[in-house]
């Protein structure tokens, strides 16, 4: 790695307090290119949101007031948007990622605001994701997600048949998603559901219900596959 290529990964790790590693295959101006972009997406945050977040082309986020951000670097991707109005907002934790064309929507609707949507550190979202914020979505830090992810915590009721669903009103139970997963492409989750930490979910499942960590599951519904740990070492590992 060359001397300017070496100075970027440390100004890098400065910057989101982590460690970083590049391949050294990764040409210099590349490296440069992306420094650049992440700048002029700093300067669009800065004038935009007026605070230190990376805004790429065409994000936009309402409600701002609502907003609040743990530090690092949070990128907001392209063409993405994030209503924060809710009763308890929108929170993110540090280093932060959004990929484009997303949505996280604190409340569906204004006549019955939704609880809020909160993220830890180091979480990673890929692109085309939708999370709803109605019934509160909690995400625990270093959780990495697929492309088309999406979070429902709200089921409408539809018990009587004699009158339109719309009329009948909505249950909120919350999502809750534990640190250090790894959540597969296309994985809808939908109300109530709780994953423990550690937990995979497999591309395309389909989630409505919940599971204990390091669970390994898939499917549609999902179901248990197998244990990344077994109860005795998840209990070992706490002790240590």
């Amino acid at each position: 790695m060359t001397l300017r290529a070496t100075f970027l990964v440390s100004f890098l790790e400065r910057v989101l307090k982590r460690p970083i590693t590049l391949d050294p295959n990764i040409p210099l101006a590349v490296l440069v290119t992306r420094m650049l972009s992440l700048a002029t997406g700093l300067a669009r945050g800065l004038i935009v949101a007026r605070r230190r977040l990376v805004l790429e082309p065409g994000a936009r986020i309402s409600d701002l007031a609502n907003l609040r951000t743990g530090g690092g670097l949070v990128r907001i991707g392209a063409y993405s948007r994030i209503e924060c109005t809710s009763r308890e907002g929108i929170k993110v934790g540090r280093n932060f990622k959004l990929g484009a064309f997303s949505r996280m929507i604190a409340s569906g609707t204004l006549s019955d605001l939704g609880r809020g949507i909160t993220i830890g550190d180091n979480v990673g979202i890929s692109e085309f994701a939708y999370i709803g914020g109605a019934g509160g979505v909690h995400i625990g830090s270093d959780t990495i997600v697929g492309q088309y992810f999406s979070i429902h915590p709200e089921n409408h009721v539809f018990a009587d048949s004699d009158r339109t669903i719309r009329e009948q009103g909505v249950t909120r139970a919350g999502v809750e998603i534990g640190p250090d997963c790894w959540i597969g492409a296309k994985v809808t989750i939908l109300d109530g559901v709780s994953l423990g930490r550690g937990c995979v979910v497999a591309a395309g499942s389909i989630v409505n219900s919940s599971f204990p960590d390091y669970a390994i599951i898939g499917g549609v519904p999902a179901r248990l596959l197998r244990m990344r740990k077994t109860p005795d070492e998840h209990t070992s590992s706490r002790e240590n």
